[in-house]
């Protein structure tokens, strides 16, 4: 281990539910992995996921970047220091010996990232996206590809599609991304296709739709309005309420990425997305309902960088991984729900 966590929480991330983890020590093959964002949210759900099998050896990699608290994201890795198949690099993608890290590597899960639409304006604020999104992807590719790892799976974002003419959109439709992290995220998946058609590399790109679920971020929507309507108060709307978003729900994502880690075409682009969309007035209520308490809003200005709809078209996940989603909202929304009860001592 390259570095040490500290300050851990009393009450540590090890959520378990029954939707996000087998926990069958049943494996389908011997296999390493690498998780690169094994701290994040979705990270820890794909590592809590893959350690309960004793036929995979598990390899994480994160830096702890300062978009969140330090302490929510060793909170989701501390549960998975106690596995004998995890081993932990506390290290930042640009400057980790990746050689080592990559050693024996079967497949590579791709999810660090500097996340966020908003924060992604500002010339300071994009040196970090940058770095963290572009940069360190290149270096991870052209590593893995000298170390000759089998696949690469890379966490794209709807993000890269902007507003589009097209609902739900397919992965046809031209990308035409509305804040400086889309086009991050779109250079990193440019990034893999060149790999993949350049030196044969098996990369897929999975491109995200707002993903939720127990550990979610705690600057996205969702998270957001559950604490806000457990605490009485107000949720802040950007806009009238009438942003619609796919809801993709976090076990179901990993789903995905594992199948993208077993089969799929180099360079194939896919997405993953929720089946339904709701606008933010009716996920204000769904919210209400899921947590017994009316969720109070306010309403403010828009701001840059947020489409007005995102739905997609999960056609192609189907045909080339097998995979569609299979959870629906209002449940997804009762599992979060606990999560938060959970994490307040009040289950």
């Amino acid at each position: 281990m390259e570095g040490q966590i500290h300050g851990r929480s009393a009450r540590t991330n090890c959520w378990r539910s029954g939707a996000l983890l087998r926990g069958n020590g049943q494996g389908t093959s011997d296999m390493k992995a690498l998780i690169t964002g094994v701290a994040g949210f979705i990270g820890s759900a794909l590592a809590r996921e893959l350690v309960g099998s004793t036929d995979v050896e598990l390899v994480g990699v994160d830096s702890f970047t300062p978009y969140y608290s330090r302490e929510q994201k060793e909170s989701n890795v501390f549960p998975l220091l106690s596995a004998q198949n995890f081993e932990f690099h506390d290290g930042d993608l640009r400057e980790v010996e990746l050689e080592r890290v990559l050693d024996g590597v079967d497949v590579v899960y791709h999810l660090a990232a500097q996340p966020g639409v908003r924060a992604s304006w500002g010339g300071n604020d994009f040196r970090d996206y940058v770095t963290q999104n572009v940069l360190a992807t290149h270096r991870l590719l052209q590593a893995a590809l000298d170390a000759g790892v089998p696949r690469v799976v890379y966490a794209s974002s709807s993000s890269v599609y902007g507003n589009t003419p097209v609902y739900p959109t397919h992965e046809e439709v031209l990308p035409k991304p509305f804040s400086p992290y889309g086009v991050t995220k779109l250079a990193g998946e440019h990034l893999c296709t060149l790999y993949a058609e350049n030196f044969g590399m098996n990369v897929t790109s999975l491109r995200f739709f707002t993903v939720y679920g127990p550990g979610q971020r705690p600057d996205m929507a969702i998270h957001r309005m559950i604490e806000c309507a457990l605490d009485g108060e107000a949720f802040g709307v950007y806009g009238n309420g009438g942003h619609v978003r796919s809801f993709t729900y976090v076990a179901d994502v990993v789903d995905a990425v594992i199948r993208a880690g077993e089969s799929g075409e180099p360079g194939d682009v896919v997405n993953v997305a929720g089946g339904s969309s709701v606008d933010m007035r009716g996920l204000v209520d769904l919210v209400s309902d899921a947590t017994g308490r009316q969720l109070k809003v306010s309403y403010g200005a828009e701001v840059a960088g947020d489409v007005k709809k995102t739905d997609g078209s999960v056609d192609r996940a189907w045909k080339s991984l097998g995979w569609r989603p299979r959870t629906e909202l209002i449940n997804g929304l009762a599992e979060q729900v606990k999560w938060h009860l959970w994490r307040r001592g009040r289950l």
